[in-house]
């Protein structure tokens, strides 16, 4: 007769695990953040300062550009991800979607942070963009609130044409129900009217 073992678990119990992992993804967040804040600033600066090459007008172009762009479409891309909730494979076409969103936004979250920034590559950013990009930021913002009326009147399209195909539907199934109701005995006057004549 042999008698029944129990496995022994060897290792770190699962939370601990988890917790671990928590961690590990925090400090590497935190370590990124802290590398990006000291670089993208300043490349953003520059890349952006060749877009413009001092000129004011190509500055403030390039600034209306990105600000309406990477605001009206991320923000569009933001309510088809609500829009396909009912999809089969639903939850890979929001991923995307977001993805998307995020990596068409970032030319708006660069400037950001070059903006709002308080390092020393933020100062050297605004620097560079007073002298090689003239107008820009200011016109970023301009196309930033012109992208939100985009997404708003795109918003209000999406809604009254939804909203006439709702109208549409329920005149057509009144028209049904008319018809199965009282089709029969009007179609036989009309015939009737026919054979008068």
């Amino acid at each position: 007769m042999t008698e029944s073992t129990t496995p022994v678990r060897t290792g770190l119990p699962p939370w601990a695990k988890k917790a671990i992992a928590v961690v590990v993804s925090l400090l590497v967040l935190v370590v990124a953040y802290f590398v990006l804040a000291a670089f993208i600033p300043r490349w953003w600066a520059q890349s952006v300062g060749s877009l413009a090459a001092q000129s004011f007008t190509r500055g403030i172009l390039w600034g209306l550009l990105f600000g309406l762009v990477c605001t009206a479409v991320p923000l569009i891309l933001l309510t088809w991800v609500w829009q396909v909730r009912r999809w089969k494979y639903r939850r890979g076409a929001q991923i995307l979607l977001a993805v998307v969103a995020v990596v068409v936004a970032l030319p708006n979250l660069m400037t950001l942070s070059v903006v709002l920034g308080g390092g020393n590559a933020a100062h050297a950013g605004e620097r560079i963009m007073d002298v090689d990009a003239p107008g820009f930021r200011g016109a970023s913002l301009v196309g930033v609130i012109a992208g939100v009326l985009v997404f708003v009147l795109f918003l209000a399209v999406t809604w009254r044409y939804r909203k006439r195909g709702r109208d549409l539907e329920s005149a057509r199934a009144d028209i049904a129900r008319r018809d199965a109701m009282g089709g029969d005995a009007v179609g036989d006057d009309l015939g009737g009217d026919d054979e008068v004549r």
